[in-house]
């Protein structure tokens, strides 16, 4: 039984980045064995472990036949006779095929470090073709290392082509598409991501609407992120920018489709539909109250926030009345109903009278 670190640990030390995350390989192993030495096995698919003291994930070597459509239809092999080579030969580029024996040893059969060095993404093997979720990985590796110069090998592209026209990416479940979507988000290259998935002819799959407006649409989106990038925005706002290019039906069938959390749909939706106001160069106090009713600021003030920030990055920077919307909806949030039930208002009325004084505190602040 031997026991190897693998793929992004033994990547990014190679880069000289953080590692994350811990993942082995377990060879010459039986599930009998890893349980008797207090491992706890996860995996439903294949066999996963966990160590006994400090939880790292242990897999046993494995290698995988391509069965049924999709990234799910393998049927794995895990046998103690599977050797570290073919379980690296299974993995998707090969910087993510090299290993490290307990030694601090390197075992690397396919030329991961050389990739390393060169800064190339290569697949390993002509098996990539049989996994339609790896265009996704592949762009999203693309885009983390966009900063260190990484290339996507030509072979290699014209590879996660083929699996677009291919018609294996309809069988990705949207929620794991979504993930390599966030996944991208919280790398920061979103753009990035988004053209390699265009240049492989992947988005035209993924989001037709979005493909067809793409070389239009990327400068703009591309200075947008870079904004986000340099003053630290968040994910939500980030893919604000990506979806604030699609019309109001197209925005829809992507939350929809794709499970799109609300935290993040609710901020792009906000975006596209009030970016119009925010860009008025003078206000009217019924346009305000009219957003901030549908924010409902008065219980979600984050909502404001957050749009503000959006905003910002989509104006990259150029929102000269920003303290002026704030003080408008800081006069506005400070009128509350109990000022007109201790006047005696009642009923139907007190509504009525918190909407004026709302008006009258927000044509204040303009002035």
């Amino acid at each position: 039984m031997q026991i190897y670190l693998v793929g992004g640990a033994v990547r990014d030390q190679l880069l000289g980045r953080e590692v994350k995350e811990r993942d082995y390989v377990v060879v010459g192993a039986t599930i009998a064995q890893m349980k008797s030495l207090g491992y706890t096995q996860v995996g439903k698919d294949f066999p996963v472990f966990l160590h006994p003291r400090s939880k790292d994930e242990h897999a046993l070597a494995r290698t995988e036949r391509k069965q049924g459509q999709g990234y799910t239809g393998f049927i794995c092999d895990f046998n103690p006779s599977i050797t570290l080579e073919q379980d690296l030969e299974r993995r998707d580029l090969t910087v993510n095929a090299i290993a490290q024996n307990d030694q601090g040893e390197l075992i690397d059969p396919y030329n991961g470090r050389a990739d390393i060095e060169n800064r190339v993404l290569r697949h390993v093997s002509p098996a990539f073709s049989e996994d339609p979720l790896r265009v996704l990985r592949v762009a999203r590796f693309r885009a983390r290392y966009h900063e260190l110069g990484f290339t996507i090998a030509d072979e290699t592209l014209a590879l996660m082509t083929d699996i677009a026209h291919s018609g294996e990416l309809a069988a990705l479940t949207p929620e794991r598409v979504w993930m390599e979507w966030h996944k991208a988000l919280n790398d920061g290259y979103i753009d990035v991501f988004i053209d390699i998935l265009f240049q492989c002819n992947a988005l035209a799959v993924l989001c037709p609407e979005l493909a067809k407006m793409w070389r239009e649409f990327k400068p703009e989106l591309s200075t947008a992120i870079s904004f986000a990038r340099a003053h630290g925005l968040d994910a939500p706002c980030q893919f604000a920018q990506v979806i604030n290019g699609l019309d109001e039906h197209a925005r829809k069938a992507f939350y929809e489709h794709y499970r799109v959390p609300n935290q993040f749909a609710e901020l792009a939706e906000s975006l596209a539909v009030h970016k119009h106001v925010l860009s008025q160069q003078q206000w009217l106090a019924a346009a305000l109250i009219k957003m901030f009713n549908q924010l409902d600021i008065w219980r979600r003030p984050h909502r404001l926030d957050d749009l503000v920030s959006a905003y910002e990055c989509y104006a990259c920077g150029d929102f000269a009345n920003k303290a002026l919307l704030m003080n408008a909806a800081t006069a506005a949030q400070q009128v509350n109903a109990q000022t007109y039930i201790n006047q005696g208002v009642t009923g139907a009325a007190i509504k009525e009278a918190l909407a004026q004084g709302r008006l009258t505190a927000i044509n204040s602040a303009l002035s």
